[in-house]
């Protein structure tokens, strides 16, 4: 997996393969075009927090390889602008969460020149956002002027049905067998958001190879209630 030369490692598990599209399938379309090389300037896509938006950047550089860099804004937000510096010599960039930025002189000015670089090379950029770009508070007319070349995307939630298929597709990406029941346990007796649901997944899954148990409903209420005593 393709990585900048800072701390940062893509997670295993975010690759289109384990990426339930219901709801998005132009968008996940539009993403793998562009992963695979397909000409065009990029896109943007916002959507609800742990909606999946990094799992879907990650898996865009994934299957980009090393011709793609993957900038998660929240992480670098603090350390300076000057982290964008050279990023342009890859022809696909991947931001997330690039609205933390908005509103800060220097960041906006960097991005600004991040995207003029990266059109002018015939590059393409994929951000990612709460908001659509008009929405975000985008201080600098000139940057809002070059995000507005990026096809926008709203990524939409997945209902009950979808979040329990979404659950499996990950269980299974992972060599598990997650049964409906269990799954619906899941929902009912944890937070709902995707991002909690994943790591309390990633839990289970070791903590079935360590006890070599099968995800049962028994099996994953010892699990919770044990991370409730010991919370």
């Amino acid at each position: 997996m393709s990585q900048l030369a800072l701390p940062l490692q893509l997670a295993d598990h975010a690759v289109f393969a384990s990426f339930l599209s219901d709801g998005n399938e132009t968008l996940v379309a539009t993403l793998s075009g562009i992963a695979g090389g397909q000409h065009g300037h990029g896109c943007w896509l916002w959507g609800a927090p742990s909606a999946g938006k990094t799992h879907l950047l990650q898996a865009v550089c994934d299957a980009a390889g090393d011709r793609a860099a993957y900038v998660p804004m929240s992480m670098f937000v603090e350390t300076g602008a000057e982290i964008l510096d050279g990023l342009a010599t890859r022809e696909l960039i991947c931001i997330d969460d690039v609205d933390d930025v908005f509103g800060r002189p220097e960041w906006e000015l960097a991005l600004f020149n991040l995207c003029n670089q990266i059109f002018d090379a015939g590059g393409q950029l994929v951000v990612s956002a709460a908001a659509a770009p008009r929405e975000c508070g985008i201080a600098l007319a000139d940057l809002q002027s070059r995000f507005s070349r990026l096809p926008v995307f709203q990524l939409r939630s997945l209902d009950d049905n979808a979040i329990v298929a979404a659950l499996q597709l990950r269980s299974r990406h992972r060599g598990l067998e997650l049964p409906d029941d269990t799954a619906s346990y899941l929902l009912k007796r944890s937070r709902r958001d995707m991002s909690s649901l994943y790591d309390l997944l990633d839990r289970l899954d070791k903590e079935a190879l360590r006890a070599k148990r099968r995800l049962t409903i028994p099996f994953v209420r010892d699990v919770l209630e044990d991370t409730v005593s010991n919370g």
